[in-house]
Parts: structure tokens; C-alpha cells; sequence
């Protein structure tokens, strides 16, 4: 039985690590179940192990904190989802690639339900839209902007950090960074794609969709 919470207004990113630290711990031990754990935080940048400095362009907007998760910088924010997951990889299956591709399926699903449609793409982890309304790029192909970014960190086979989806975030607060080190595409949100969607629409479509694709 996987339970899930819901944080009201912004919460800070050490105490969300120290929350989720604990929990990990607990679900490792056998002593608390799984978890997801649906929040928001304030503005910062957070570098994963992957992170390289030249690409924090702008070090002083934001609070920047070693994340020490899978990938590069990313952006949190209000008005972006970030869904946190404390799963148990032992009983799911030790497959890591398998895990990040079933988050990936997870995020595409829920997106679905608002008709749009995500798309994954070979070496640029995360979830992407497709924009035919913007200029194609150089090569003749479609633009495309990242919808949602993903990194994770595994203990003794529980999974924690997750998934980030941008419902309504200022857009303009990642230019302080080469988000995920990608340089050639952009950043959108459901309501940049022109969608009146909610962070509780969202967090319908994502516990729906949640049973699809991780099913106990």
C-alpha cells in the first residue's frame, strides 16, 4: 500500500530532505510503507551528481543546494508539482533503468489526460512536448521544450528525490541556469501550452494514472 501526501504552500528543500531521508530509512527497515509525497518549494536551483559548474549562469538568484540525486541543475518553484518517490526497488524489481523508464511512462500518462502529449528522447532524460508553433530548429525538426525533469537516488533499494512537472512555474526563473544541460531546447508548463490546468487537476491525473504503471 503505497500512501500519499499532500504538502499545502512551499516547502523548504533541507526540510524535505530530512523528511525524505527518514522515510527512506523507515521504508528500508520495514517499518513504514512506500510513499509519494506531492509538493512545492520555493525558488531554488538544486545541482544533481552530474552537475557542471558553468552551468549554474546566474549563482546568486537562487538558493542552490547539492541535491545529490541523479543529473544536472533543475529549477523548483511554486506553481511546479514536484512529486517525490519513496518506493521499494527490492520488491519492485532492481532494475534502475527500468524504474526511471516507468516514472518517465508515469509522467506521460498523466499528461495524457490533458491531451498533450509527452515524449521521451534518446540522452535528454525527462519528458518533452513537441512545439509546432514555435521556429523549427536548424536541422528541420520540431522544436520541443521540457515539461518535466527527472532524477533519482537509490538506498539500500528505496528510491527518493523524483519527478518535477511545471503547471504554472515563472519560466523565466530557469534562465539562472542551463537546465539539465541541455543549451538547444526550452522549458514549458501546462498553462504555457495554454491549458487552465490546477495543481489539483494535476494531482488527480497523477494519482489515476499512478496504478498503471506501478501496480503493487
Amino acid at each position: 500500500m503505497v500512501e500519499w501526501i499532500t504538502s499545502q504552500g512551499l516547502t523548504e528543500y533541507d526540510d524535505a530532505l530530512a523528511v525524505m531521508e527518514a522515510r527512506v530509512a523507515a521504508i528500508a527497515a520495514g517499518t513504514a510503507p512506500e510513499c509519494i509525497w506531492l509538493l512545492e518549494h520555493p525558488p531554488l536551483y538544486t545541482a544533481g551528481t552530474s552537475a557542471r559548474p558553468a552551468d549554474l549562469t546566474d549563482p546568486h538568484r537562487f538558493p542552490v543546494h547539492q541535491a545529490r540525486r541523479g543529473g544536472q541543475y533543475t529549477y523548483h518553484g511554486p506553481g511546479q508539482r514536484v512529486v517525490y518517490v519513496m518506493l521499494d526497488l527490492d520488491r519492485r524489481g532492481r532494475d534502475v533503468r527500468a524504474f526511471v523508464q516507468a516514472l518517465e511512462a508515469w509522467v506521460i500518462a498523466a499528461l495524457a489526460e490533458f491531451n498533450v502529449t509527452g515524449h521521451i528522447r534518446e540522452g535528454r532524460v525527462g519528458v518533452w512536448v513537441e512545439r509546432p508553433d514555435k521556429p523549427r530548429m536548424a536541422s528541420g525538426a520540431l522544436a520541443e521544450d521540457k515539461i518535466a525533469a527527472i532524477g533519482i537516488r537509490l538506498r539500500k533499494w528505496v528510491s527518493f528525490h523524483g519527478i518535477s512537472i511545471n503547471v504554472e512555474p515563472d519560466l523565466e526563473h530557469f534562465s539562472g541556469i542551463v537546465p539539465c544541460g541541455i543549451t538547444d531546447h526550452g522549458v514549458t508548463s501546462l498553462v504555457d501550452l495554454g491549458l487552465p490546468v490546477t495543481m489539483d487537476d494535476l494531482d488527480i491525473a497523477l494519482k489515476r494514472s499512478f496504478a498503471g504503471v506501478f501496480p503493487d
